[in-house]
């Protein structure tokens, strides 16, 4: 069913990537999010960057600070063991998945054409850097389902 632009409506991204942090965190599961590292205003360590792409651990456990609006993600992270500011607006987020079953969603493009993944996007692509205190997990494919 294809969606129609509803006159004056805000994005339904950033209530998509909220509600699934949430169900995500509810089922004792480890959030992460595929970012678009190009996309204007994303403000992540370069050297986490691979090939444009950057996976974030977004779990409670692992940030400081995590704020999810409208507007984007916004959070402090250890990276090497330094820690820097991260800023992901709504836009730049491809998808959010757990880390341990890989369940989750890429993120539709918004109506009036937002950004976001085209088919030819791999989510496993992007490497995902651990945190200092966690083991890196073991390697095996993505495993993102759309929900509707």
């Amino acid at each position: 069913m294809p969606e129609t632009a509803a006159p004056g409506m805000t994005s339904h991204r950033p209530y998509l990537l909220r509600a699934l942090y949430e169900w995500i965190a509810d089922n004792g599961m480890t959030p992460h999010i595929l970012v678009d590292a190009e996309q204007p205003g994303v403000r992540v360590p370069t050297h986490a960057v691979k090939e444009g792409r950057v996976v974030l651990n977004i779990a409670e456990r692992a940030v400081t600070r995590l704020e999810m609006d409208n507007g984007g993600v916004r959070f402090t992270a250890r990276f090497g063991g330094v820690s820097h500011p991260v800023e992901v607006p709504v836009g730049a987020v491809l998808a959010i998945y757990a880390r341990e079953t890989g369940h989750g969603m890429v993120l539709p493009e918004d109506v009036g054409g937002g950004p976001g993944p085209g088919p030819d996007d791999d989510p496993s692509a992007a490497a995902d850097p651990p945190a200092e205190d966690e083991a890196p997990a073991p390697k095996r494919g993505a495993h993102l389902r759309v929900v509707k």
